[in-house]
């Protein structure tokens, strides 16, 4: 691998994770600090740091710290304000939670739509994604003021997401599409060998070598092996034995025979 290319690659990490701490996660006036923990811990398993929590009506705990799960740092990082508009103040593009709304028309976003945007966007730009409170979501006001509203396609007959498994959801859907951000790994310097596979020819001379084998061991009867030998034919063309791994076999073989 070239040092030009290691560079390259640094810089691009280095580029990435700034892109990553532009998305904000944002929780208004949440109401159970465990709710907190078991969000950090969701983003902090997808890359995401930046959380902001609105008004919380109570503040972090050791109860957020246990359900934290060791992203305690996110939660010991958190910004405490006051209001939606502090918590998405200097941003681009902001993303709000919400179920699917005929008294309110939205620009409406699902979940993979929404990761991809955030991750186009937080590139270049600070991105909020913001979720509501766990009983009563985000008010009208409030999604007034998000660019987009996402929504999860959930079951519609059970569609009862608590608030980390919704940030978990989206926070997914924000590392998939970050991945594929990813450059390609360059794979010109590792030398493959391709796989070498064995002539058909002795490919029958180990069928005729295993059933030599069963039928000294008496595994099967001369009088009729054809059922048996169909069936382990057709379990190894399935299994395509490369070359070393059908010598592997000839070998363990020959190894009976000695024995027998």
């Amino acid at each position: 691998m070239s040092c030009v290319y290691v560079s390259m690659r640094k810089l691009f990490h280095r580029s990435s994770i700034s892109m990553l701490h532009n998305i904000r996660v944002v929780l208004v006036e949440t109401s159970h600090t465990g709710n907190m923990g078991s969000v950090a811990r969701a983003m902090k398993t997808m890359g995401l740091t930046h959380l902001c929590l609105v008004n919380p009506l109570v503040k972090p705990d050791s109860q957020a710290i246990s359900l934290a799960a060791g992203a305690s740092d996110i939660i010991g990082g958190a910004n405490l304000v006051d209001t939606l508009d502090e918590a998405i103040s200097g941003c681009h593009l902001v993303i709000g939670t919400s179920a699917r709304s005929r008294s309110l028309p939205w620009p409406m976003l699902d979940a993979r739509a929404c990761g991809v945007k955030t991750v186009e966007e937080g590139q270049r730009a600070p991105v909020a994604l913001v979720f509501g409170r766990e009983r009563v979501g985000l008010t009208n006001e409030e999604l007034q003021k998000c660019h987009y509203h996402v929504a999860i396609p959930a079951n519609p007959d059970y569609s009862s997401l608590n608030l980390a498994m919704a940030v978990q959801i989206i926070a997914y859907e924000i590392r998939m599409a970050f991945l594929q951000t990813q450059p390609v790994e360059n794979t010109h310097d590792v030398h493959h060998e391709p796989a070498l596979y064995p002539r058909v020819d002795d490919l029958e001379h180990f069928y005729q070598h295993m059933e030599q084998m069963m039928l000294r061991s008496g595994f099967i009867r001369e009088a009729n092996p054809g059922q048996v030998m169909s069936k382990l034919r057709r379990l190894y063309t399935r299994a395509r034995p490369e070359r070393d791994e059908l010598n592997i076999l000839r070998g363990m073989l020959a190894s009976f025979e000695e024995n027998q």
